[in-house]
């Protein structure tokens, strides 16, 4: 007991160091972030987040549309956002357990649309993987679209929320088809604990290497350490020593100075709900957006940017609050002039009773506007400055400022104007006089244009506010206010126009009324007509509906010059209808307006590229085809005129791969895209299994009143939630760029076969490849109709459809981005046939080797076989063999048999399930041979046997000198010589300065196959002055190389070190002692150069968003070749191998003479062997290399001349439609390689 008690507490005092080394100066030891972190579309952005610990606001991720690697990425300080973590379309991400590995709270102050956590069509996402997170105080989670995304029925929200009936989890990928796997479950000891949701009692975790942590249920709703220990009751989510209140990963309540507290110490106060501040940080902290102060408040001790309602600041400068004597008196300042113009607008001046400045009224529509401006404009009482009402069709009185008291008119308009109410086609009412007062302490009013407004009204407004007197006749015209009718004398003609998608210029004739000074302006009246039946008065009504929007124009400065406009905002591909009208003071004889305008004129906007196709659907209908079916794009923008329907295959989820699934309740199970889409087209679809002949499969129940209801009404949750989201986070761009960035993408498009339905872009890959694989796109051109079939895929098969709808200005324009399904088609009977008969072969004792040949077009993936066989009359056995174990035998391996006739058969199970067995097949175990004691056979026996032992003794004897011999040699003694055509035993590599400790050199992953054995990129250390670590790439050999091959890899390093160019890739090091043999290598991350030109073709599809290099970048990068070669040359070293395959680009794309053979294997169909001798690269070599094998500086010179051509064609293959006999004849008598089409001639 003493031991163990003590152990408990070194385990503490440890623990508690560690806490105070670290968390316990959280987050002291890292920066709370804020007030909100906001990523998008570029994925450095994440740097923001590096020494992040709390996010004091929300984080959102969104937008980032290219797939980047993320493994650079990780922010092991964050635990804790206040508010909520948002990601939307971030390609590429497939994990967050790497990203934010200890996040732990999301407390949720501020939600986004009721949720705190919201992943949202993450196409990439395979789990979320945020394995610590422990807590999340507010709020309810939002998992939807997410179409890759797994482990979300093994996680079990109840014990990170408080509640999960708002929990919103749709549209992921069907559990049925993730075969997720808890760690350890696979290998029948699992690690992780169980619990019960919905009834199904399970194990629950976040990746197959993280468990969902637990804390004992003696904590309660306490938290707990990692080792189950109880934390303080103030400690939220986590901690790192038990009951104390300074170990703590978050605070359930307010954090301060390292400390979890119930409540703020003395003389501090609570902010933001979570922490603690004192009043010098709070006078500190910079204020919100919407608040009309400098600095915070401290009220009930709280530190906020605004006194609550019923209080008001003791000052402007002051941060206490005071209650009100009846309504709070509320200062609003908000610019020069406050322009009303919609509800929201006016939702602005909510509470506010004085207006310090100028209040412009510019309402032209809605319902029930007017309660809705008295709820937020009905307390103002003062304005400073003036009031001007114009073009506002929706009002029928100002009663809507019914406590307005005071128009100062501290500023005035038009010069001496302080209330100004200009063409308010419906206003028929100022205000009731008898119970409302008005003062106009300074300035006049002005009238005009208002049809509807007696002018008696007028006359009396001016009595009650005190203005009669001040204006003159032509302020309040009685010829232009209480009359409806128009006089028009003059019409105006249209001059120009020019049209955009989005714009119309106008110009119009300059017009002279009698007295030029008295016009005023003009006004713009349009509205989008369908048809060229529209009149001036069309839309108009007494509710103060107005069909027509109407812009106000400025005379130009030139009288000279003709007035016009330019039309904004509009909709592309839309007819308007457009007219113009003069607004004019002058007075004729019979009392009519001396006034002007236009005729209606039709005008079309341009063509825009359309919106996206909706709602798109896909089902199989056979093991080959997939039907899809869509609706128009909600704006053609054009005359709608086709679709493109693009699909390409996805690679089976690389979890498949590794797992051996020889456990039967183990084994994924996938669904094909099974639906009721109609058919119209002309095709036979296979009948699913389990189906009856005539029967038919099987229908579904037709739903209730009740079920279609909650469907609708989850519908329309879902458009809101969505609408809402897009509202949030969209920002709006210029038009020109993305017009630019669709056509970019739809240039790819163009360069495609529309019509390629065949079979030949399936090819046959290894396992290691296939799960990684990148298929091409495939696309047809679909006219007239919003369904198609694609034929021609393969069974069982996860397939991405993409949908571009085009108009009739696609040629120029493009086509729209795309909406996209993934859909798997049917099995296919049969296909996971083994095919032909199994075959067998005894090679051991009481052991039978059974061959046969996997199924050639399966249904998605055969995952194992099953081999049933048995002694005749006797016992039935089974043995299971995983695709790994076929992979390494090519059949399967049966010991330990007795002797005697057995039968056999194979059955293969894939994704699909299983296919049928073969026919069992017959073979013989022999028995041991007997021994016989014939004396003679012993003579004749025995004298061999003697003879062959002493043989074998001499012979290992022998071997073994031999082999010790060879181990003296390669126990880190190598022969090297830097003339790779020669080998001299007096040659012996020694090491030297270039030698790296094999301790310092780290392998993280493969990067291809080099000339002698595997490429990886690593970490080094201390291989770079000043550089701790370094990103390297380390050439390995093969631990089969015989001892030739090993001298010739270290040959390039010992060439290498006489190097030191930076347009010649560098030697970093060697690791010469033990095994193997490492050459240390700058690390180039972009490649070779032949695949970095080819990924830069517009039609590539794993095009990294650049266009192709310009002129100057083609001749930087000819530029740089050169100097590596001539640095080279001046070395008196001839390379043999210029190639695009053997230059590498840098991350900052220079471009470096290669390591000299790394990549032969790679492109080795670039080589050709001549005469049963060594592969020869002929597309690149000179005639007198080809002819007599002489390799110089001018062979050299013209492989140079080959690479400028590769440049020039983004990497085609040199002599195209040559073979390589052909190749080797012609250039040897004198043939050239032609011109590349559009090559510049400085090239």
């Amino acid at each position: 007991m003493k031991s163990g008690a003590g152990g408990g507490s070194l385990a503490f005092s440890w623990g508690f160091l560690l806490c105070s080394a670290a968390l316990c100066l959280w987050p002291a030891n890292g920066e709370i972030c804020g007030p909100n972190v906001d990523i998008r579309n570029d994925i450095h952005e994440l740097k923001r987040l590096e020494n992040c610990t709390v996010i004091e606001g929300f984080l959102q991720i969104l937008l980032i549309s290219k797939a980047e690697d993320y493994r650079n990425f990780r922010f092991p300080k964050l635990t804790v956002i206040t508010d909520y973590l948002l990601l939307f379309r971030v390609a590429g991400l497939e994990s967050l357990s790497d990203l934010f590995p200890n996040l732990t709270v999301i407390r949720g102050r501020n939600l986004f649309y009721n949720y705190a956590l919201v992943i949202f069509e993450m196409t990439n996402l395979k789990e979320i993987g945020l394995h610590n997170l422990r807590n999340i105080t507010r709020g309810a989670i939002r998992i939807e679209k997410n179409s890759d995304l797994c482990y979300l029925s093994t996680v079990d929200w109840s014990l990170i929320l408080d509640a999960v009936s708002n929990n919103y989890i749709v549209g992921n990928k069907p559990p049925k088809e993730c075969g997720d796997l808890c760690p350890g479950t696979m290998e029948e000891k699992p690690l992780c604990e169980k619990t019960s949701i919905n009834n199904e009692y399970n194990y629950r975790c976040w990746t197959t290497n993280h468990c969902q942590k637990m804390c004992p249920s003696s904590c309660g709703k306490r938290a707990c350490t990692d080792q189950n220990e109880c934390c303080h009751p103030e400690c939220l989510g986590s901690c790192t020593a038990p009951d104390n209140n300074t170990a703590c990963v978050a605070c359930r309540n307010y954090y301060y100075e390292g400390v979890c507290l119930p409540t703020c110490p003395p003389n501090t106060y609570k902010f933001e709900g979570w922490r603690c501040v004192t009043k010098e940080f709070c006078s500190k902290v910079p204020a919100t957006e919407i608040s009309e102060y400098e600095r915070f408040v401290i009220h009930n001790d709280e530190c906020m940017a605004e006194c609550p309602s019923g209080f008001i600041r003791n000052g402007s400068q002051s941060m206490f609050c005071s209650p009100c004597e009846g309504p709070c008196p509320k200062i609003c300042e908000d610019g020069k002039t406050k322009t009303i113009d919609s509800v929201t607008s006016a939702q602005m001046l909510q509470g506010c009773t004085i207006l310090k400045g100028n209040l412009l009224i510019n309402i032209r529509r809605g319902s029930n506007i007017a309660s809705e401006l008295e709820n937020f404009m009905g307390l103002i009482e003062t304005v400073t400055g003036y009031v001007k009402i114009r073009h506002s069709h929706a009002l029928v009185s100002l009663s809507f400022l019914k406590n307005l008291r005071y128009i100062l008119g501290e500023e005035q308009v038009d010069g001496n104007y302080s209330f100004y109410v200009l063409d308010n086609h419906n206003l028929q009412q100022l205000w009731d006089w008898n119970h409302h007062n008005l003062t106009i302490k300074e300035g006049k009013m002005y009238f005009a244009f208002n049809p509807k407004l007696c002018v008696s009204e007028i006359y009396r407004m001016e009595e009650v506010s005190g203005t009669k007197g001040r204006q003159s006749k032509g302020d309040i015209n009685p010829r232009n206010n209480g009359e409806r009718a128009s006089c028009e004398s003059h019409i105006l003609h249209f001059v120009s126009n020019t049209t955009l998608k989005n714009r119309i210029k106008l110009t119009w004739e300059r017009y002279r009324p009698p007295d030029y000074r008295d016009l005023i302006s003009f006004t713009v009246y349009y509205k989008e007509a369908p048809f060229k039946n529209v009149t001036e008065y069309d839309g108009q009504d007494a509710c103060g509906s107005n069909s027509w929007n109407m812009v106000d124009v400025d005379l130009p400065p030139n009288k000279e010059n003709n007035p016009g406009i330019l039309l904004q905002g509009l909709k592309p591909w839309t007819q308007y209808a457009i007219y113009v009208k003069a607004v004019t003071l002058t007075m004729m004889e019979n009392h009519h307006i001396h006034g002007a305008k236009s005729e209606i004129v039709y005008i079309r906007t341009n063509a825009a590229v359309p919106s996206i196709p909706l709602d798109v659907i896909s089902a199989s209908n056979s093991s080959s085809q997939l039907i899809v079916k869509w609706n128009p794009p909600s704006l053609p923008n054009g005359n709608l005129s086709y679709y493109i329907v693009r699909w390409q295959q996805q690679p089976q989820d690389s979890y498949l791969y590794r797992h051996n699934y020889c456990s039967k309740d183990k084994v994924p199970i996938r669904r094909y895209a099974d639906g009721t889409i109609d058919t119209e087209e002309a095709t036979e679809p296979t009948k699913p299994e389990g189906c009856g002949g005539e029967k038919g499969p099987c229908c579904a129940c037709p739903k209730t009143e009740a079920e279609k209801q909650a469907e609708k009404e989850e519908a329309e949750y879902r458009k809101v939630f969505e609408n809402f989201l897009h509202n949030s986070i969209f920002v709006p761009r210029p038009d020109r760029k993305r017009r630019d960035l669709f056509r970019i993408a739809n240039a790819t498009l163009a360069t495609r076969n529309r019509n390629t339905t065949g079979t030949d872009h399936f090819t046959n890959v290894s396992d290691a490849e296939e799960s990684e694989v990148e298929y091409p796109f495939f696309e047809t051109k679909v006219d007239g109709k919003e369904r198609t079939v694609i034929s021609h895929l393969q069974p069982f098969t996860l397939y991405r459809i993409d949908i571009h709808s085009c108009n009739h200005e696609a040629d120029t324009l493009g086509c729209s981005a795309s909406n996209f399904v993934f859909a798997r088609t049917m099995p296919s009977e049969g296909a996971d046939n083994i095919p032909g008969t199994v075959a067998w072969e005894a090679k051991e004792e009481n052991t039978v080797y059974l061959k046969w040949l996997e199924p050639v077009n399966p249904n998605g993936l055969i995952l194992m076989y099953e081999i049933k066989f048995w002694q005749h009359h006797g016992e039935e056995k089974r043995e299971c063999i995983s695709r790994q174990e076929y992979k390494k035998l090519g059949g399967a391996r049966l010991t330990h048999l007795n002797p005697g006739n057995y039968s056999a058969r194979v059955q293969a199970t894939s994704l699909a399930g299983n296919g049928s067995w073969t026919e069992p097949i017959s073979f013989y175990v022999q028995p041991k041979s007997a021994n016989y004691g014939n004396f003679l056979h012993l003579i004749i026996v025995l004298p061999i046997a003697f003879l062959l032992i002493v043989g074998g003794l001499l012979i290992m004897l022998y071997v073994f000198n031999k082999k010790r011999n060879s181990d003296r040699l390669g126990n880190g003694v190598l022969y090297a010589s830097v003339n790779p055509e020669y080998f001299s035993a007096s040659d012996v590599y020694v090491p030297d300065e270039w030698e790296v400790p094999r301790e310092k050199i780290t392998m993280c992953r493969e990067l291809g196959q080099g000339s002698f054995g595997m490429v990886y990129e690593g970490i080094a250390k201390g291989v770079v002055k000043d550089e701790p670590e370094t990103r390297v790439a380390i050439k390995t050999v093969n631990e089969s190389a015989s001892m030739r091959e090993r001298i010739e890899f270290l040959n390039e390093a010992s060439v290498m070190k006489e190097f030191n160019c930076h347009h010649v890739v560098r030697l970093l090091g060697v690791v010469s002692q033990g095994q193997p043999t490492l050459v240390i290598m700058e690390l180039m991350t972009r490649g070779d150069l032949k695949s970095y030109l080819r990924s830069l073709r517009p039609d590539t599809e794993n095009n990294p968003g650049q266009a192709p290099p310009t002129l100057k970048k083609m001749i930087q990068m000819a530029g740089e070749i050169a100097d590596g070669m001539a640095y080279l040359n001046a070395n008196k070293f001839v390379h043999r191998d210029l190639a695009a395959r053997n230059c590498m680009v840098a991350e900052d794309f220079t471009v470096k003479i290669g390591d000299f053979g790394m990549t032969r294997d790679i492109y080795e169909t670039d080589y050709y062997r001549k005469g049963g001798k060594g592969l020869l690269p002929v597309r690149w070599m000179s005639p007198e290399s080809l002819k007599d094998g002489v390799f110089t500086t001018h062979s050299d010179v013209w492989s140079f001349g080959v690479v400028l051509w590769e440049i020039a064609t983004l990497a085609e293959q040199p002599y195209q439609g040559m073979t390589n006999e052909q190749v080797l004849r012609f250039v040897m008598e004198g043939g050239l390689l032609e011109k590349p089409d559009n090559c510049p001639d400085m090239l």
